[in-house]
């Protein structure tokens, strides 16, 4: 698996990157691949189906100068910026592997992904909690969540990405979102700030041990150009706007 540690300027630049390492597999032109960036300035990203008006406080939004984006895949809406660091798997899809379906990919990547991130925490938590799976595809230290994640599935491969708040500013959640319309059980109703917290951990510390246990060892010495087409939908009120 090659690896890829690379923030472009902004954030539909960003996001448009992971869609094209999937295209880029599913065509033929690149492989399996973990890369790593993290927005110096703060946004909103809805998931692709999610509706702005019930998820973001968009007038709080406008107010703070946030601009708020589209992802490609499904799950939550997120707020990015400093101290949040994204991740990208694209992997390969195996009809018999753990991959091959939805639940089975969110079992072994979010498996794999509280492994690495175990051994760097261990029990340390103030109630000597370690790092558990929660809900379907979040990563939590006892019952604050610090990582949601999203799949895309294409044929022959698959897009996983999340985040890990290691030094965010959490308050700035409850600022821009508004309750989200799905919670998984574990959330109980808790607002943002009682639900979310920080690994407390530096940002390479964490990029190391996820490289480690996905063995991604080669260097992507040349990652795929973003088409012109696909960042302007990125960059457009048609797509980021749509529902």
């Amino acid at each position: 698996m090659t690896s890829l540690d690379l923030t472009l300027p902004t954030p539909a630049e960003n996001l448009a990157l992971d869609e094209v390492l999937l295209e880029s597999a599913e065509t033929g032109s690149g492989g399996e691949s973990l890369r790593f960036w993290e927005s110096p300035t703060p946004f909103v990203v809805v998931g692709y189906a999610n509706k702005i008006a019930t998820e973001v406080g968009a007038e709080a939004c406008a107010t703070l100068g946030v601009p708020i984006f589209r992802r490609c895949s499904g799950g939550g809406t997120v707020v990015q910026g400093p101290g949040c660091l994204n991740y990208t798997l694209v992997l390969r899809i195996a009809d018999t592997g753990p991959t091959r379906n939805v639940t089975s990919t969110n079992r072994f990547v979010m498996e794999r992904n509280r492994t690495a991130l175990a051994s760097l925490i261990g029990a340390s938590g103030a109630d000597g909690s370690v790092v558990q799976v929660r809900g379907h595809t979040d990563l939590a230290i006892g019952a604050l969540k610090f990582s949601g994640n999203s799949q895309r599935r294409r044929k022959r491969f698959l897009l996983f990405h999340g985040t890990m708040l290691y030094a965010f500013d959490l308050a700035l959640v409850d600022r821009l979102l508004k309750f989200p319309s799905q919670q998984p059980d574990y959330r109980d109703g808790r607002a943002h700030r009682e639900f979310i917290t920080n690994l407390n951990l530096p940002a390479p510390t964490v990029k190391q041990a996820l490289a480690d246990v996905w063995s991604a060892t080669e260097v992507m010495r040349h990652p795929p150009e973003i088409p012109a087409e696909l960042l302007r939908k990125y960059q457009s009120a048609a797509w980021n706007r749509k529902f």
